[in-house]
């Protein structure tokens, strides 16, 4: 029997095996994962408390975002460097200490100018462990590349939906909790990750600071990722504005956005690998990228009632986007994976480090549905350009025909 014929007879296996059958380290980084990205929404809940609580405008409090964001997609053009030349354990261990610290500082903060100094701090750890945890998990997971990136995914969708709920318990007793709980978190995680994570091999080859600019100049990843930073700008439009948008308590706001987180995680972990089978990643897309425009559009014109079924439903498209933009990246160019990542979240995190604060300022000084019909645009600019540059995303055609539709593993 030949190569070929035995690598299409193991296809169907190794897509048979479980995303959830994982040996401990693997389980250790996606602990961590989980934490990391409750990071994220974890200061949804308590935004108008902060900003109470210091004496700020909205718009002052989402530079927490704009900072956060801004220093993590600078960053992640630094991941490969520092991974190459330290190895990936290591990288994870220094980006976790560095959230651990810069964490536990946010929480002391005496102004809103040192909680958004610090929550920068804390985007370069963050940066240093989510670029590597993904090539971790994806190196170390059993079942291939599709189970890597169906449990990455699960670990965002879990630590986003999450988020949300531990800011709200932990804020409503006062805002600096959180920032404290979630340092203690990233400790446990730091302490899994270094006992379960042996070290792993460095590349043959480093990477060096210009790889990830270098990589850009394909164009299947240069389409993937401007097209994720505009739809970035609408998802973050939803997170860092709807918190003053829903005049709730802490409690309200958490238990929405742990709605939306939910919806988040089931349409990335289940409902995205099963439609990219059976439509295509390209269609998934342009499907996702007009439902999330449409909802937005709802969210600007819809009372409180309107807004919050509106807001979880955003959710859908968001995990559905988040699953197969990520896997777009990391197969659609010729460029290492370690490089293609961080190419692609340099861009992609630009929309959103600009839209918490763009948003803001539109919902404070023009309409506080400014801001959603702003975002719905940003989905129709992602279909534009998924269609201008439709014939960029040709490998994206192939991957989806190796895959199969749904039913192929049974049948074969």
């Amino acid at each position: 029997m030949s190569a070929s014929s035995d690598a299409a007879l193991s296809a169907p296996a190794a897509r048979r095996d479980s995303p959830w059958r994982q040996p401990a380290p693997v389980w250790a980084t996606a602990f961590a994962a989980v934490v990391a990205f409750m990071g994220i929404g974890l200061v949804d809940p308590i935004l108008p408390s902060i900003a109470e609580g210091l004496d700020a405008t909205p718009s002052q409090v989402s530079l927490l975002f704009t900072s956060y964001f801004l220093v993590t997609a600078v960053a992640m053009l630094l991941t490969g460097f520092v991974s190459s030349r330290i190895g990936g354990k290591a990288t994870l261990l220094l980006g976790l200490t560095l959230v651990v610290v810069f964490a536990a500082l946010s929480g002391a903060s005496g102004s809103v100018g040192e909680l958004v100094a610090f929550r920068a701090g804390w985007g370069l750890g963050n940066a240093l462990f989510i670029a590597t945890a993904l090539a971790v998990i994806v190196g170390s997971a059993a079942g291939g590349m599709e189970s890597a990136i169906v449990l990455y995914e699960a670990a965002l969708g879990v630590g986003i939906a999450s988020g949300p709920l531990v800011g709200a318990l932990l804020g409503n007793w006062h805002w600096r909790a959180p920032f404290f709980g979630t340092a203690t978190l990233m400790a446990v995680g730091f302490l899994c990750i270094a006992a379960w994570l042996k070290a792993t091999p460095r590349p043959e080859r480093r990477i060096r600071l210009a790889d990830p600019l270098r990589a850009l100049a394909h164009g299947g990843l240069s389409t993937t990722a401007f097209t994720a930073l505009f739809y970035n700008f609408a998802f973050f439009t939803v997170l860092a504005f709807t918190p003053f948008l829903l005049g709730m308590s802490p409690y309200g706001i958490g238990a929405v956005f742990f709605g939306w987180g939910l919806m988040v995680a089931v349409s990335s972990v289940f409902g995205a690998p099963a439609l990219q089978r059976r439509i295509g990643s390209a269609a998934v897309l342009h499907t996702a990228l007009a439902l999330l425009g449409a909802l937005m559009l709802v969210v600007a014109f819809s009372g409180q009632a309107g807004i919050v079924v509106a807001v979880v439903l955003t959710g859908v498209p968001i995990g559905l986007n988040n699953t197969v933009f990520t896997a777009a990246a990391m197969e659609v160019s010729d460029a290492p994976r370690p490089v293609a990542s961080a190419g692609y979240n340099f861009v992609r995190w630009m929309g959103g480090a600009l839209a918490p604060f763009i948003a803001t300022k539109l919902g404070e000084e023009v309409s506080p549905a400014l801001p959603y019909i702003v975002g719905a645009a940003c989905c129709a600019v992602a279909m534009g350009i998924l269609v201008l540059r439709r014939r960029h995303l040709a490998p994206l055609k192939e991957l989806d025909a190796e895959q199969g539709p749904a039913a192929a593993p049974a049948t074969a």
